[in-house]
């Protein structure tokens, strides 16, 4: 039995073409949501479109591909999510990029990269977001954060820095957003079974999975489902948190 938990409830997803941001794309809209993604080419969100299409002609969906550190083109990219579906209850800012470069190998430009996409994108869209949500008197604000986010990384120390600063606004504007009706919260994935993890070669992923006190690594489903709860009504009185969905890999 579906149980439709986000019904008529209108979603934007940035970073919703593959991986994590699609399967919850996904699983809002078989919830009963309307969603709009968000990609970063016109031929990454259209090919997502017509793979949610194929499995379902009846969904509610369409996609944008909006520059994530535009605060014009996001402006403009939420007013058509309104004017096509009337009203934005949910912005989860799943957009991100990884890093492993070594601390002396960084550029400039990899670390302007790295602010711009996931921590500029996130302030951003929560801005534009958050005029929509007052007018409404409710909303959530969903972020994508890391298990790295909690100790760190042994190389690409940029990535990590970035998430401390994801939890560090969920964790701000939960209280600043209070008074207005809107939640904000976080997960922090840990290793996920994505196109990146899964091209990774054996003698990689047994280590890994072996530090897992669960032992195996999470799929796309297990993040997507930490959303869908922190998104509906069953995490009404949850703000400010950063849920972490790693298998008790804490280490």
């Amino acid at each position: 039995m579906v149980i439709n938990m986000l019904e008529n409830k209108v979603a934007i997803i940035t970073g919703g073409t593959r991986g994590i941001g699609f399967e919850t794309v996904r699983l809002f809209l078989q919830n009963g949501a309307k969603v709009a993604l968000f990609g970063s080419r016109e031929e990454t969100v259209n090919h997502a479109l017509n793979k949610l299409k194929e499995e379902n002609s009846n969904y509610e969906v369409i996609g944008l591909h909006p520059t994530l550190n535009n605060e014009k083109e996001i402006a403009e990219a939420f007013k058509k999510v309104y004017e096509k579906f009337g009203h934005i209850d949910i912005l989860i800012n799943n957009a991100g990029i990884s890093s492993a470069t070594p601390l002396t190998s960084y550029t400039e430009e990899e670390l302007d990269k790295i602010i711009n996409i996931n921590i500029k994108s996130v302030f951003l869209c929560s801005k534009v977001a958050v005029p929509y949500m007052k007018e409404q008197g409710n909303g959530v604000i969903l972020n994508t954060s890391s298990m790295v986010s909690i100790y760190g990384q042994p190389s690409g120390c940029m990535y990590p820095a970035s998430k401390f600063a994801v939890n560090g606004l969920t964790k701000s504007l939960a209280r600043e957003l209070a008074s207005l009706n809107i939640r904000v919260n976080a997960v922090a994935p840990g290793i996920t079974e994505t196109d990146m993890v899964s091209a990774l070669p054996k003698e990689v992923i047994e280590p890994l999975i072996k530090t897992i006190p669960l032992g195996k690594i999470g799929k796309p489903i297990d993040i997507a489902n930490a959303f869908l709860y922190l998104a509906s009504d069953m995490a009404n009185y949850t703000t400010g948190e950063i849920l972490q969905v790693d298998g008790a890999a804490r280490s």
